[in-house]
């Protein structure tokens, strides 16, 4: 859900910028006020859907404030990478149960059984097709969020702890520990997603990824919705991406963790879960300042994370690209009715 929190840095105000995020067999393309998916079946069809965002600003003025924006967008991202996913993951199981018909009806053919079985039991047309629960998708977030803060909070804080033992300049620099904290918080991050990388069905994933990124860049320079061949012609690494939000986040964290002199274990741990909203927030707001006011400070802070896209995206098939595109026409097809200011919180 990470690469479709910044899709309003850059450009002007009258311009609508859009952002992404890579699902099951798809990819989710967000406009300021509209959303569109797009999924490929089985089958080789693509299922798509697509619905209308409000900002939570135009309600409410103070969540368009500095430093809370930020956990705004964040809170917006999370629920629509949720929704998205989920719609994902409905196609495949509709796919699955499809796939165990139509075997139960070759079998009962084989058999002999299939023309009195079709008398008997008429097709029912107000079926539903299998969902995936909300509930089991929730469990699925608060485990995800449980791992990343045992990942990337615990395990690198008690990696450090222990390497005082060894190191004595940690123990008379606060600033070198959270240092070597953040380095080894950042080698986590890398193996992990290096390592989910070689799996068959995170791979294609990644090159999803590449898709909407593809596409993003090519409606940038077109302003409109792009051809696949031309499509194609960009590069799969975008500044904008979450991954470079991500890589922001853990860089800055280094400082702000060094900013509280405490030195006990849980002291430093409590610190680092309760923190969380503040870096969030303070990331998003540099990366703004840094987009509008300064492009070389902009692309400082997302060379980082432009490195980290050689794992997280992969060049797309034609396919690929074209689900990105169908998204992209869902969501501006929308955009159009609904649009007005274009540029999100």
């Amino acid at each position: 859900m990470a690469q479709q929190l910044l899709p309003a840095l850059e450009a002007p105000r009258e311009e609508a910028l859009i952002g992404g995020q890579a699902v099951l067999e798809g990819v989710m393309m967000r406009s300021p006020h509209a959303w569109g998916i797009a999924v490929r079946k089985p089958s080789g069809d693509i299922a798509t859907h697509c619905e209308t965002l409000q900002r939570p600003s135009e309600k409410h003025k103070w969540l368009a404030w500095p430093f809370v924006r930020g956990l705004v967008t964040l809170g917006q991202a999370m629920n629509l990478g949720y929704r998205a996913l989920k719609f994902s993951a409905n196609v495949a199981l509709s796919a699955i149960s499809k796939e165990g018909e139509k075997a139960q009806e070759e079998k009962m053919v084989a058999s002999g059984q299939g023309s009195q079985q079709k008398v008997a039991q008429p097709e029912k047309k107000d079926e539903k097709p299998p969902e995936m629960s909300g509930w089991l998708i929730t469990v699925n977030m608060v485990v995800s969020i449980g791992f990343f803060i045992f990942m990337y909070k615990f395990v690198p804080l008690a990696a450090a702890t222990q390497l005082k033992k060894s190191w004595s300049v940690l123990n008379s620099s606060n600033f070198m520990f959270n240092l070597v904290d953040g380095a080894i918080r950042m080698a986590l991050f890398l193996l992990f997603i290096w390592g989910i990388s070689l799996w068959a069905d995170i791979r294609r994933v990644y090159e999803y990824h590449g898709a909407e990124h593809k596409t993003v860049f090519a409606y940038e320079a077109k302003k409109n919705i792009p051809s696949i061949e031309f499509t194609q012609q960009f590069s799969t690494y975008h500044p904008r991406c979450g991954t470079s939000f991500l890589v922001t986040i853990m860089l800055i964290s280094i400082f702000i963790y060094a900013a509280f002199p405490i030195t006990t274990f849980w002291a430093r741990f409590a610190i680092r879960v309760a923190l969380l909203p503040v870096i969030a927030s303070v990331s998003y707001e540099m990366i703004r300042f840094s987009a509008k006011h300064g492009r070389s400070l902009f692309a400082l802070l997302t060379k980082p994370g432009l490195w980290m896209q050689r794992i997280t995206t992969k060049q797309p098939s034609d396919d690929q690209v074209e689900c990105a595109i169908k998204a992209l026409d869902e969501a501006m097809a929308l955009e159009k009715v609904h649009g007005g200011e274009m540029v999100i919180a």
